[in-house]
């Protein structure tokens, strides 16, 4: 399943996402207007009565994981290597603030420096392909980012977008009716548990209220981290001990 995917050219990663105003009566008219349609939208979806009185709490609890209507407030890597003992390693890393496109720059140049190959290198996430990738990529153009190879996903063929690793995906075993939490999968499989004091409910509210990023992004990294022994345990691979994870 995962025999082929080399650890040391695989670039895990997560993000985490918050409304991009603080609340909905910070909206332009416009996009006040454009939240209530989605709001009809998301009620047809899943067949709920969706008054316009009601889009206010809708935005704080739903726009985050809408390109159009949030945005990223922290994206977390990490990397694998042998450290000078020979013992297998994680390096965390992160890209946050409330500078959206700075964060995005920076990460884009990450990718273009050391993982645009993508015959050679992999990007690896839990559920990546559904919603990390394509918010980042989104979010890229709206900040007028220039996408890394690595990212200029448009009009690929399934084959050649094989460097995109999702840890979900391959826990489906295709049925794409399926979704399993990495904290649900790090029970299952044995492995430390992603959870913090905070879950991804509460980013917002630490965003907005506290202005506490490097909470998030520790929260953030903690994902990543459970991420790498995910596909660890997949390639039959001992879990890394505390000592093996290290926040840069």
């Amino acid at each position: 399943m995962v025999e082929h995917i080399d650890l040391s050219k695989t670039l895990f990663l997560d993000i985490e996402t918050v409304c991009e105003q603080p609340d909905y009566s910070a909206l332009s008219e416009t996009f006040q207007e454009l939240w209530k349609l989605k709001c009809r939208q998301l009620a047809r979806q899943y067949d709920v009565p969706v008054e316009n009185e009601q889009a206010a709490e809708l935005y704080i609890d739903k726009a985050a994981i809408f390109a159009e209507f949030g945005k990223i407030i922290c994206i977390s890597v990490g990397v694998l290597h042998r450290d000078h003992e020979g013992k297998l390693v994680v390096r965390l890393k992160s890209f946050a603030g409330d500078d959206e496109r700075k964060l995005l720059y920076d990460f884009a140049q990450l990718l273009q420096q050391h993982y645009d190959n993508p015959a050679t290198h992999n990007l690896c996430g839990h559920n990546i392909k559904e919603f990390d990738i394509p918010y980042i990529c989104r979010r890229m153009i709206v900040n007028q980012v220039a996408l890394p190879q690595a990212l200029n996903l448009a009009g690929k063929k399934p084959w050649e977008t094989k460097h995109l690793i999702d840890t979900l995906e391959l826990w489906k075993f295709g049925d794409m009716k399926h979704y399993t939490s990495l904290s649900l999968l790090a029970a299952v499989l044995n492995f430390p548990s992603p959870k913090s004091d905070i879950d991804g409910s509460k980013v917002g509210r630490v965003f907005w209220e506290e202005g506490n990023v490097e909470r998030i992004a520790a929260y953030c990294e903690k994902d990543v981290a459970a991420t790498v022994q995910l596909l660890l345990r997949y390639k039959g691979l001992p879990i890394l001990e505390e000592e093996q994870i290290i926040s840069v």
